[in-house]
């Protein structure tokens, strides 16, 4: 790993990873072809062979590597990521010291500093996410940093670089003890259940904290709530939580049912009361409209592509339908909770996109709230995209 690699910059690029742009893209660079093992340190130079900034080589769907650092001597070693990893988790202590939420993000990529690389904590636990074999290189000085403080149960790992962007299916243990999943975790005074060991995903989205604990608090009261792409039903938990009138939780895929009826039962709640629906939401609209039922409050976190035998969802062309089919069933004066995690789309045309819908449909509207990452997810202001999640909540007039 003492190997660097000198690349040189464009001179239309140089001037962003001056000012700390932390993402190095393919188009910025002009020799890619010295480019061959990931992991290597790169030094980028301007055309004047002037340095600009150094980090490593890692394939993702971003780029092609993340800067670490704008200080020529400023060595990538145990002690580099030490000192970032320690920096992140004395900002996180009041989340350590919670007594009622205990999941949480430790380290979020780029905004504390090493992009590529998540670690979430979870009542103990420690789930590295890698997002490309470039940062998998640096591993061993990772989870040292980890067991060097101690005071953990287990450490898990999540390898989500498979060159077709698919997650890596082995042994996801680490280190430590082998956790009996689920594992109950609290999250603001609501539990869920959460498997580190199977699969991409581990039953709860860690970065929602914020906007299920408003439903909770402030919006579900007495509601009738439809939560579509509903995954293993969090935002439905909140909601009864809050004291929903009800819940129907609407997903497509078959093992959301299962997965639903088992975050209810953690949180004593009898979800032989609730409606936990395997369909297609797309189905699932026109089914209400025949139907003719209707919600207070929808919730809409749709993935930003999704593929079924039927038909292709992409946030950036098709929300604006989405929003149509909601309103389509939602109350008078109901509360449409629209959410994206698509990092290409800003806040500004996302508001568009709802104030598009909302005209076509001849609904006046208000939004009441809105959230980007909570406190944990640090960003970067110097990489917009970073601060991907957007949540609007609205009234319909």
């Amino acid at each position: 790993m003492t190997n660097v690699i000198e690349l040189y910059v464009k001179e239309k690029y140089s001037k962003q990873y001056i000012n700390g742009y932390p993402l190095i893209v393919k188009d910025a660079v002009r020799n890619l072809d010295v480019l061959h093992q990931e992991g290597v340190i790169i030094h980028l130079l301007d055309k004047n062979h002037q340095f600009l900034a150094k980090g490593y080589y890692g394939i993702q769907n971003k780029g092609i590597g993340w800067i670490l650092t704008n200080k020529l001597n400023e060595d990538i070693n145990f002690s580099f990521f030490k000192k970032k990893l320690l920096s992140a988790i004395n900002k996180r202590k009041g989340f350590y010291q919670s007594d009622d939420t205990n999941a949480f993000r430790v380290f979020n990529g780029e905004g504390d500093g090493i992009g590529g690389v998540t670690i979430d904590y979870y009542a103990g636990y420690y789930l590295i996410n890698w997002y490309s074999e470039g940062i998998y290189a640096f591993k061993e000085h990772i989870v040292r940093v980890i067991d060097e403080l101690g005071d953990y149960h287990g450490i898990y790992e999540k390898k989500r670089f498979d060159r077709k962007g698919n997650y890596i299916d082995d042994d996801d243990f680490v280190k430590g003890n082998r956790g009996e999943f689920p594992i109950i975790v609290k999250e603001n005074g609501m539990h869920y259940a959460v498997y580190l060991n199977d699969g991409a995903m581990v039953g709860v989205f860690l970065d929602q904290r914020d906007v299920r604990v408003a439903i909770r608090d402030k919006y579900a009261k007495n509601k009738q709530v439809l939560n579509t792409f509903s995954y293993t039903g969090a935002f439905s938990i909140a909601a009864a939580l809050g004291g929903a009138a009800k819940t129907t939780s609407v997903d497509l895929a078959k093992r959301s049912k299962g997965k639903t009826i088992e975050q209810f039962s953690v949180n004593g709640i009898d979800f032989e009361q609730q409606d936990i629906i395997v369909m297609d939401v797309f189905d699932y609209f026109k089914y209400a409209r025949r139907k003719q039922l209707s919600f207070d409050m929808v919730i809409l976190d749709p993935p930003s592509f999704a593929r079924s035998k039927k038909r292709t969802f992409s946030t950036a062309k098709d929300y604006p339908a989405l929003i149509k089919d909601t309103i389509s069933i939602t109350n008078q004066h109901g509360i449409i909770v629209a959410s994206t995690n698509n990092a290409s789309l800003g806040m500004k045309k996302f508001k568009g996109f709802i104030d598009k819908a909302c005209s076509e449909m001849n609904t006046s509207y208000r939004i009441l709230e809105e959230f980007q990452l909570p406190a944990d997810f640090q960003t970067d202001k110097r990489f917009p995209q970073g601060n991907y999640l957007k949540v609007l909540i609205i009234q319909l007039g």
